[in-house]
């Protein structure tokens, strides 16, 4: 038996300084799909740190490139090999384990399941007990056997929808491979990975520099592509491009419209960026420039310019993936290109003109908006129906919000929209201005989908908030009607972004809106379809809950959210308004004495619920303790001061006069017994709390901010 040790003294063990090297593995593939290079690039570098981290390997720094031909990774100081692994295994109590100096089957036991005799365990003390313990070395294994599997694996788990084959190979992957470099410092990794051997040598720019590159040290590999017109990393060469297209608009004197994710997908396209100004024909200004910025960014991919008046200038910015001895051609090429699109653009806007959006009405009536829920055409007309209810609660034009209902959706059969669908709404305001529609009517078609994602501006017209409330509305009531409300992380239809899109209008624009009217509106205009019983309560609930995150995000407390969700305010400006009195209130420190008093009110009517007249008044002849009037004379005090405030909807200002009952209600607890046996006395003074009760709840349950 070896010597007996404590645990304990095995803690500190001394550890060797690791060797590193650098590591480096880049996979050349012909042109990656441009909206996903980024994606596959950050997820092949999270995949193989993640590997690298489970295998217990340190290192110094994580590096990703990538250009539409590679996805590379290097990793700095990164261990030789794994540290050994000392592991121990504890079995029974010594006690247990002999028994008369002899060897019981629990230590037999133990010694087999550690492959190993009965002499080679050791004993430690574990909590005060003696017990049987194993101790092994597991040796680390060198790390460059191990990265193989770990780019192979990363490979395999890119998100890749769609795998394609090339050759006669049938290796599957985005696109075909076409050489992979692998280093460990200066040593090849040799390595088979989707059926092309590992080497050294990538390969420089396809036009530039159709060559192959040795690559003899990871730390090198930036300079050797820059050499070879090839800037690997992609933010570098984000920023590059950002600076090119930005100091061609300067020539100009105009501001160039940089957006994001067109940026990210020009820097996806090109490995050595160039940046030239190319025009078109100043009669194409007469389309509406939502079109003409459409063609130029989705089609060309190329970046629109605005001069000082923010009006569109007759200018683009192409960014090629070539310096050319003649950049005249290559820009004249890029002018030929974009002439034919920006033609149909006008053509098409020119060609529909020529009738109005009235008229197209009817052929809403061949598009099926959902197969249970009728056509677009019937849609609007619920929407129209919907709108008049709407704008009726906020004193807006009737006429105007029905009227740009009605048109709302007739730009969907116009050939503009057809060709370019990401213009709806848009089109149907130029098209309602050409009719002569009034202008808040031709806005409101374009603001009808707004917000269209999160932080999105909203509608800025008062018809455009009545549109964009209703038709998200009909959407959210007719598919819970038909029984197609989200589920868990589950909402194709996007309801839960439709629901925030009508809080956020309603609260941001201060509007005075009962949603709950205007839910059960919206059921009505489902005249022919069965609803289920207590539809309007769900979405309601639906509607109420999308607060919850949107609070929760700007850090006010679930049990604020729930002081107010109890009483279910149907207006959500008023509830939002709600919400930031009792966040103001819970701050003070008056607050959880009364959120405690409520709580302790609210059990004892609940218990009281039946012996209690509601309708009876307080009777002070009944008063028997000075407590019971000085609690009486504060809330009459409190209520005169606050409920005026309530009307008003002053609720900060209201709570904060209500802080000022905190003395008499607790002096009330610490003096009277509620629970008198005389039934008069008992039931006068829960009538006294009850008050006390009601003049709180007409703002929120505080009861929901008592801390147990």
């Amino acid at each position: 038996m070896a010597t007996i040790h404590r645990a304990a003294q095995f803690e500190s063990i001394l550890q060797e300084t690791m060797a590193t090297r650098d590591f480096f593995v880049e996979i050349g593939t012909g042109e990656l799909p441009p909206k996903a290079l980024r994606q596959l690039s950050q997820a092949f570098t999270a995949s193989i740190r993640s590997a690298v981290e489970a295998a217990a390997l340190g290192f110094v720094s994580i590096d990703s490139f990538a250009t539409p031909r590679r996805l590379a990774v290097r990793i700095s100081g990164l261990d030789e090999k794994q540290a050994d692994k000392t592991v121990e295994k504890t079995g029974p109590a010594v006690a247990a384990a002999y028994k008369d100096g002899k060897p019981t089957p629990a230590a037999a036991g133990f010694a087999r399941s550690c492959g190993v005799e009965l002499e080679a365990l050791e004993q430690v003390e574990k909590d005060g007990v003696l017990k049987l313990s194993y101790r092994s070395t597991s040796k680390g294994s060198e790390t460059k056997l191990l990265l193989a599997d770990i780019v192979t694996r990363a490979l395999t788990s890119l998100p890749i929808p769609k795998k394609m084959r090339w050759g006669s190979s049938r290796e599957e992957f985005v696109r075909p491979v076409h050489w992979i470099v692998m280093l460990f410092g200066a040593e090849v990794l040799p390595a088979t990975i989707l059926g092309i051997e590992s080497g050294k040598h990538s390969r420089g720019h396809r036009f530039m520099h159709d060559q192959t590159i040795e690559i003899s040290a990871a730390a090198d590999y930036e300079a050797l592509l820059e050499k070879a017109f090839v800037v690997v990393n992609y933010d570098a060469r984000k920023e590059i491009i950002r600076r090119l297209v930005t100091e061609q608009g300067e020539q100009l004197g105009a501001t160039v419209i940089i957006e994001e994710d067109l940026l990210d997908e020009v820097t996806a396209l090109v490995e050595w960026p160039v940046a030239l100004t190319g025009r078109f024909d100043e009669h194409f200004l007469s389309v509406p420039r939502e079109a003409l910025v459409s063609s130029l960014k989705s089609h060309q991919k190329c970046f629109y310019l605005l001069d000082e008046h923010e009006q569109l200038l007759p200018n683009f910015i192409t960014v090629s993936n070539i310096i050319s001895k003649d950049p005249a051609q290559v820009i004249a090429g890029n002018e030929r290109v974009i002439r034919p699109r920006l033609s149909d653009a006008k053509f098409f806007f020119d060609t529909d003109r020529k009738r109005t959006l009235a008229s197209r009405q009817e052929q809403l009536k061949t598009i099926v908006f959902q197969q249970e829920l009728g056509t677009v055409f019937e849609k609007s007309a619920r929407v129209a129906q919907l709108s008049r209810t709407i704008a009726a609660q906020l004193s807006a034009s009737e006429p105007w919000c029905e009227r740009a209902a009605l048109l709302s959706k007739c730009d969907l059969v116009t050939d503009l929209v057809s060709e370019f669908p990401e213009l709806q709404g848009i089109a149907g305001y130029h098209y309602a201005l050409h009719d002569e529609e009034p202008e808040e009517v031709a806005l409101a078609l374009t603001e009808q989908y707004m917000p269209r994602f999160s932080g999105d501006q909203l509608p800025s017209t008062t018809t455009g908030c009545v549109l964009a409330i209703a038709d998200k509305l009909d959407t959210i009531v007719g598919l819970f009607a038909i029984g197609q409300p989200p589920t868990g992380s589950k909402d194709p239809f996007a309801l839960r972004r439709a629901a925030l899109g009508i809080l956020r209008i309603i609260v941001e624009k201060e509007l005075d809106l009962d949603i709950l009217l205007c839910i059960r509106s919206a059921c009505e205009q489902y005249g022919a379809l069965k609803l289920p019983e207590g539809l309007d309560t769900q979405v309601f609930d639906f509607l109420l809950d999308r607060f919850r995150a949107w609070y929760q995000a700007e850090g006010i407390s679930a049990e604020v959210f729930q002081a107010v969700f109890q009483l279910k305010p149907s207006k959500p400006w008023d509830f939002n308004l709600r919400i930031r009195a009792v966040h103001r209130f819970s701050q003070l420190p008056e607050a959880q004495s009364l959120a405690s008093a409520n709580k302790r009110v609210s059990n004892i009517l609940q218990k009281q619920e039946n012996t209690v007249d509601a309708d009876s008044v307080v009777d002070p002849g009944l008063f028997k303790e000075p407590a019971e009037q000085q609690l009486a004379d504060t809330l009459e005090q409190c209520r005169l001061v606050a409920e005026p405030m309530f009307r008003r909807r002053e609720y900060t200002a209201g709570l904060e006069a209500l802080a000022g009952s905190k003395q008499a209600i607790d002096n009330f607890f610490e003096n009277v017994m509620v629970m008198d046996e005389d039934l008069a006395l008992r039931s006068n003074r829960i009538k006294l709390l009850s008050a006390l009760r009601t003049l709180f709840l007409q703002v929120a349950d505080i009861s929901y901010l008592h801390h147990s």
